[in-house]
């Protein structure tokens, strides 16, 4: 179904522990009304975070609190409610469907990284070798699931209608010349869908938390390149010039974090130092 999936991990700490911080270098914001609290997938936004919050945060005048979660879908809620302050994962076409499907306010304050989507195989050593009737798996989220197909398109494997965006769907495949099956799944369930299927369209996240590096394990990856799905700072609309948001979005543009990102991730996360 192409709907918003909770994890059910994610739930039990958010409903269990009160959104809990998770990690050595991460606490709670409860009882801090000076800490920034930001909500974070584990990687690469949970890494970029602490990066900051060891190294750059103090210095800043900044006191940083990391709440990680392991689904797309808590962080935003959580937002919205005020257990967050912010939050660190998502694309500009993902945050937009969000507000308009469950009725949040929720806003960009600054693009932080691009981490590219890629399709992983243990089959195929390329996209052009699916074979006729294979099964792709893609994220069953209306936008991740639209940026894989258009991955897959700019590859020539689909055609999509002329005029699909970013909520593309398989509804709209003008063309699939090898009769591919489209099997969606809930994004976190991807990379262990790799025995199964001949292909998977995985978030950047995703691959890297189950040990795939996007730049040298995907068969196909996406360009920086006009590319409008990096990742940014979201807060609840009105709270875009609270101080410490501030300071955030300046420490995860700066020259720091650029080269903290380049160094660690070697082109699997591209670094983005404007909007």
């Amino acid at each position: 179904m192409r709907k918003h999936v909770i994890s059910a991990v994610s739930a039990a700490i958010a409903l269990g522990l009160g959104l809990a911080a998770c990690g050595s270098g991460s606490d709670s914001g409860s009882g801090d009304d000076d800490a920034l609290v930001v909500g974070a997938t584990a990687v690469p936004a949970g890494e970029v975070l602490s990066y900051i919050q060891k190294d750059l945060a103090e210095k800043a005048g900044l006191d940083l609190k990391i709440t990680e979660f392991t689904d797309y879908v808590l962080p935003n809620t959580a937002l919205q409610e005020g257990s967050l302050d912010a939050n660190l994962y998502q694309n500009q076409p993902y945050l937009d469907d969000f507000n308009k499907s469950k009725g949040t306010d929720l806003v960009s304050v600054v693009k932080a990284y691009l981490p590219p989507m890629g399709v992983y195989s243990k089959k195929v050593k390329d996209v052009t070798e699916l074979t006729d009737g294979a099964t792709v798996a893609v994220p069953n989220d209306v936008t991740n699931e639209g940026r894989a197909l258009k991955l897959l398109a700019s590859k020539g494997v689909i055609t999509l209608k002329e005029g699909a965006g970013t909520t593309a769907s398989p509804k709209d495949i003008t063309a699939n010349p090898k009769h591919l099956t489209f099997k969606e799944l809930e994004p976190a369930q991807l990379p262990r869908s790799l025995d199964d299927v001949a292909a998977a369209v995985i978030n950047n996240n995703y691959a890297q938390d189950a040990g795939l590096s996007p730049a040298t394990d995907a068969i196909l990856l996406e360009s920086a390149k006009d590319n409008p799905y990096a990742n940014l700072l979201a807060v609840k609309k009105g709270n875009e010039d609270d101080p410490r948001v501030k300071k955030l979005a300046k420490l995860l543009t700066s020259p720091e974090v650029r080269k903290f990102i380049e160094d660690k991730y070697k082109g699997s996360v591209l670094p983005v130092t404007s909007d």
